[in-house]
């Protein structure tokens, strides 16, 4: 017999939302308002997924119950609004266990769904690159195997028994006997696929990392920020990337890399990528690390905020929560206040510049301020100002090249086959101006 989990296909479903917090002793009016965000952010997730939000059912728990989450009653409470709204699929802004997801099943008879689930499935609508596709793969699959004993039912059919059923025409000549579970054949086939996407992925790993050390002596920076923010727009505003731009979580999965002209012999690489959440998956944190890759290794992160949402803060700490599970936690990074043109949204726009007084102000959809982050960019690509005296075989034409692309020439000065060279550039330039391989570098001025 098929589960609701098998009969349901994907459409526009109508889902009640559902969102369990564990009552906390003397919780102020704050605490209960961030609750209820979470469910706001949960309806946006629902709403990118397709699903028609029909009802919101928040629900304070003093524990939680091991077999449904928030508990008997509570789930014959919602079985009623199911029917009630005549929706599809309950969704909890929870990460649930297969246990329980059964269990619910059972009580309210329609689909159940956990946040992890919800934004699997989202990633897996948006992704349309071949890497991007096997990383979403590859993260439902690890969401999905350790859920195969108790979240469907043709599971436990045995298979190999006489070859008389389907089940038992799996095993084929030579397997007919007492039998093998389902559920092992499944489990088997789920470890195979697995191991065969990490070692695909290993390989565009290695492939991602050798692109990014073939950028030369090229500064890297990296846009992160949590989805929504305004990255793409941004990146758009900053490049001739044509990233699509909508106003919708994760828009865009793939990260997409330009060279950006900072200032006259600055120029830099700027890379955009996939927008964070709150409690985002560790699998799919793991499966997309190709596309983390470039903010690890980025010389410069640049965290565009949402400076005009409610959960600004709660979203900055989620990102900084994501940054440091990367190991980018002590990268080099300035914050950028996106959106602080929203003048309906001013008390809150205030009450974040008050706190991160050094990030900067911008709105990346009207242009305004970016000349402030190509200085600041500036600031952190230079690492400080320095005057050198370079001496180089005048047959050397890529380092007199890098010289006049990323220093200003004071003086140059020709005699026999060398060339001498008075330049101002960044400290952070004199590394790859040593690979460059110069007859001599002296530093005359600090």
């Amino acid at each position: 017999m098929e589960t609701l989990r098998e009969q349901l296909q994907v459409r526009k479903e109508r889902a009640i939302l559902v969102g369990a917090n564990l009552r906390v002793r003397g919780a102020s009016s704050a605490d209960r308002t961030t609750n209820h965000r979470n469910l706001a952010e949960l309806t946006a997730l629902a709403e990118s997924a397709g699903a028609i939000v029909v009802d919101r059912f928040h629900q304070q728990i003093s524990r939680i119950n091991p077999a449904t989450y928030i508990g008997k009653g509570k789930a014959e409470r919602l079985r009623g609004r199911v029917k009630r709204f005549e929706s599809d699929v309950v969704i909890f802004d929870n990460d649930l266990s297969p246990g329980q997801i059964r269990e619910l099943e059972k009580i309210i008879e329609i689909k159940v769904v956990d946040r992890s689930e919800l934004i699997l499935d989202i990633f897996a609508s948006r992704a349309k690159t071949r890497q991007a596709r096997l990383q979403v793969e590859l993260a439902q699959l690890q969401y999905t195997y350790p859920r195969l004993t108790r979240m469907w039912g043709h599971l436990d059919t045995l298979a190999g028994a006489a070859g008389a059923t389907p089940a038992g025409a799996v095993g084929g000549i030579g397997t007919r006997g007492t039998g093998e579970k389902q559920l092992e054949i499944d489990r088997r086939l789920v470890s195979k696929r697995i191991s065969e996407l990490k070692r695909t992925l290993a390989d565009i790993d290695k492939r991602k990392l050798r692109e990014i050390a073939g950028r030369g002596g090229l500064y890297k920076i990296c846009l992160v920020g949590y989805t929504n923010a305004g990255k793409s727009t941004l990146m758009n505003a900053l490049t001739d990337a044509d990233v699509l731009v909508q106003d919708r979580l994760f828009a865009t999965l793939d990260t997409r890399t330009r060279k950006w002209n900072v200032d006259t012999g600055a120029e830099v690489l700027l890379s955009d990528t996939v927008g964070f959440v709150n409690h985002l998956p560790h699998q799919l944190v793991a499966s997309f690390k190709a596309t983390l890759e470039e903010a690890v290794n980025a010389d410069l992160l640049l965290h565009v905020v949402d400076a005009a949402n409610d959960d600004a803060f709660e979203q900055i700490e989620s990102v900084d929560k994501v940054l440091k599970e990367i190991g980018c936690g002590k990268k080099d990074l300035i914050v950028l206040l996106n959106k602080t043109d929203d003048l309906r949204k001013k008390s809150i726009i205030e009450s974040v510049q008050t706190v991160y007084p050094e990030a900067l102000c911008i709105s990346a959809k009207m242009g305004r301020n970016l000349d402030t982050i190509a200085a600041a960019v500036m600031q952190k690509y230079q690492g400080g100002q320095v005057t050198v005296q370079v001496t180089v075989n005048a047959a050397n034409g890529k380092l007199q090249n890098y010289l006049r692309a990323n220093a200003k020439i004071i003086k140059e000065e020709y005699k026999e086959n060398n060339v001498k060279i008075k330049a101002k550039l960044g400290k952070n330039q004199l590394i790859q101006l040593k690979k460059l391989k110069p007859k001599s570098i002296d530093i005359i001025e600090d």
